[in-house]
This record gives structure tokens, C-alpha cells and sequence, in this order.
């Protein structure tokens, strides 16, 4: 099928039946986490079966995306996997894959249209799959967060940053406004570049990581480290606040990594002596003061790989991944646990199953395009902007 025939074909959303997943509020944690307990059952084994069907009669015009938070029942049919950037700027290396099937969340499959050309199609198997993160910022409540600023006088010494784990609203925002993105591996970089270029950073949209940056990272204090909150006048902030501060924080984090608590990390070092603690940035910062180690998904991997046989390690990131790392690395004879003993994994991320996948490859190889994900041209060249600026850095 010729990319001209594709472009015809009626997309299709996802199957009603295919939205439903279970959801349990924790009250402990902050708001927008939700923690349904253990993970789901695995699908029904006769799905697996008609999955690699379905993908062996795509062939080389599909290409499978899958993150690191992806259940095992996913991640076994992805053709590569990693973090959100990593698996965007893969599928711009894959021209010849007509379509990109992301198994990841929103933000994610748009990143990777962004990056990707014109003939290709990228696919969301569940369109609800989607991420707390990034909602807690809308293109309007940040429209409205730089009328702030420019009332306030301090808007020409601002340069936006923000997090990969962003719109492309957001993105293209911060293109529009001569800032660029960050991910969770090169964040003291896109800062230190920010701060050659203005005087203050407005950091969207995880507070954490961005105070951790600031702090742990550049030395900043906590003093110079604003929240901006959208949800009050103002952001809740004086014009002297923002003239004093270096750092404006958007009150945001990530519903998985915002549960792990200080007694989280006391209580593991308590229950296991001589214990690595190894957190994510995205963690508040009082628990990544505590920790022994902090870093990226890949930094987690790649930490682990490293580690001696005999070491433990509580990780403070979401539970599929570590889950698979603890399996990865038993023969090793290393100790992997979750850092949290409350088991909780990313809600949104695990709307994608093997149901999902199925139904997505399944339709694709009937020639059905089903949940496109296309970035309009406006935005995608402000958001590519912004993408391109971090690729330069240096």
C-alpha cells in the first residue's frame, strides 16, 4: 500500500470495550496518583499468537516503539525500547516504516510525529493513554502564566525550559519563546545554556525535576526557587517573588514518582542493610537528598549493569521497570526491590496491553489507519524549534 493510499483511509478510534482499566485513588499521595495495587493479570496467551502474526504480514512497514514502563506482555514485541526521546529520535531513523506504533503515552507518540517525516503515521494503541504530567499544563494556563510575567517586568529576563514530558502545545510554546527542552539526562545542561540566555527560567511542567536541577545540580538554594501555581491569581506569586527568583517553578509532577516519600527511603534502608537507594529525578526533593544515587531511566539501567554481584538496590521509579530490572538481574545475584512498599504502577502507561496491541496491528495489517496521531504544521514548527535548540546543546 502506497503512502498516497494510506493518507485516504478512514482512521478509526480505539474500541470502547478497549478503554476500560481499573483505577484506585491513594490517599497518601499527591494529587492525580493513582495506584490500582498489583499489576494486571497478563492477557489471554492466544493474543500473543495473532500479535506476532499481525506483525510478521506488516514486516518492515511497521516499526514497534516501547518504553521502559511498558509491561513485559508489550515490551516483547517492540523492535527497540528506551526513554521518550530516545524512541522519538529511533523512529526519525527508521524513514522506511510507514507506520510508527508508539507504546508509550501521548505526549510521547506526538514527540515522535514531530521528529518523524511527512509519510509517516504514527499510532497510539490507546488514546486514553495518556499522562498526569503533562496535563498540568495547558497551552492556555501557560498563555496565561507569561501575562504574569509580563506584567510583573520580569518576562524579557525569562527563558522557558520544559521537560520532554510535555504537549506539544507546550513545546511549541516554548520554541515561540526562544527556550528549548530538557530531558530528565540533560537538564543541567539545557539550565546552564538557559541562564546564558536570561536571567530567570520558567520550568515547565515538573517542579521536582526542575528544583533538583537547581539545587542538587547547580547549586542553587531553595530560596532561589519559586511555584508557580495555575490554579491561583497570579500563580500565587508577588511581582517582587518573580524579580527575586531564579528559578520559576510550574506546579506540576509525575503521578508514579511524586508518591515516594522520606519514610520511603528510611524504611528500606531499615528493612535491608546496606542498601543503594537509586531514585529518579522527577522524586520530591526531600527524597532525593536521601538518596544515594539519582538518575534517568537510562542512568537506572545502565547503574544496575554496573552494580556488583551481592549489592542491593531499592529504585524509586515505576514498577514495571523495576520489576524487570529485579528479574534481569537476579542470576547476577543483585537484589532489586521497589523502593515504595505500596506496589504502584503508571496507570496510563499500562492502558497499553496486549488488547491494545493487538487491535492496533491487527487493523494496520487490514490497512485500517487507527488512532493517528499528527501534530498540526504550526505547532509542530515551534515544537521542533525547541527539540532542535536541545539538540545543540552543547
Amino acid at each position: 500500500m502506497t503512502t498516497a493510499q494510506t493518507q485516504e483511509l478512514d482512521v478509526q478510534p480505539t474500541p470502547l470495550a478497549l478503554l476500560l482499566l481499573g483505577r484506585e485513588a491513594d490517599p497518601r499521595s499527591e494529587r492525580g496518583v493513582e495506584c490500582p495495587g498489583d499489576l494486571p493479570a497478563a492477557s489471554d496467551p492466544d493474543l500473543v499468537a495473532r500479535a506476532r502474526a499481525a506483525k510478521e504480514k506488516l514486516g518492515n512497514k511497521v516499526f514497534v516503539l516501547g518504553h521502559h514502563y511498558q509491561r513485559d506482555e508489550v515490551i516483547q514485541f517492540a523492535d527497540v525500547t528506551g526513554d521518550s526521546f530516545k524512541l522519538a529520535r529511533d523512529a526519525a531513523a527508521r524513514p522506511e516504516a510507514e507506520y510508527i506504533v508508539f507504546c508509550g503515552v501521548h505526549f510521547m507518540a506526538e514527540s515522535a510525529d514531530i521528529l518523524t517525516n511527512d509519510a509517516q503515521k504514527v499510532v497510539l494503541p490507546d488514546l486514553a493513554a495518556g499522562c498526569s504530567m503533562a496535563d498540568m499544563a495547558t497551552a492556555e494556563q501557560v498563555a496565561e502564566c507569561w501575562d504574569v510575567l509580563t506584567e510583573a517586568g520580569v518576562a524579557e529576563q525569562v527563558v522557558p525550559v520544559s521537560y520532554m514530558n510535555s504537549s506539544a502545545d507546550i513545546k511549541a510554546f516554548t520554541g515561540r519563546h526562544g527556550g528549548t527542552i530538557c530531558t530528565s539526562s540533560n537538564a543541567k545542561r539545557a539550565l546552564e545554556w538557559a541562564f546564558r540566555q536570561g536571567e530567570k527560567v520558567l520550568f515547565l511542567p515538573d517542579q521536582h525535576l526542575g528544583r533538583n536541577t537547581a539545587v542538587r545540580d547547580m547549586g542553587m538554594s531553595l530560596d532561589d526557587c519559586v511555584v508557580y501555581n495555575p490554579h491561583r491569581p497570579n500563580g500565587g506569586l508577588s511581582a517582587e517573588e518573580l524579580h527575586a527568583a531564579k528559578m520559576i517553578l510550574w506546579r506540576g509532577h509525575c503521578s508514579v514518582h511524586g508518591r515516594f516519600s522520606l519514610d520511603s527511603v528510611n524504611d528500606v534502608r531499615a528493612r535491608i542493610p546496606g542498601v543503594n537507594v537509586l531514585v529518579h529525578p522527577e522524586c520530591k526533593h526531600e527524597v532525593v537528598s536521601a538518596a544515594d544515587h539519582v538518575g534517568s531511566t537510562e542512568y537506572i539501567i545502565k547503574a544496575l549493569e554496573a552494580a556488583p554481584a551481592g549489592s542491593k538496590w531499592a529504585i524509586g521509579t515505576e514498577l514495571n521497570l523495576v520489576r524487570r530490572l529485579a528479574n534481569r538481574f537476579a542470576p547476577e545475584g543483585k537484589e532489586v526491590v521497589f523502593l515504595d512498599k505500596t506496589v504502584c504502577f503508571c496507570s496510563t502507561m499500562n492502558r497499553i496491553d496486549l488488547p491494545h496491541l493487538v487491535w492496533t496491528l491487527e487493523s494496520l495489517a487490514e490497512g485500517t489507519l487507527v488512532n493517528h496521531i499528527q501534530v498540526d504544521k504550526e505547532t509542530e514548527t515551534y515544537a521542533k524549534l525547541a527539540l532542535e535548540r536541545m539538540l545543540a546543546l552543547p
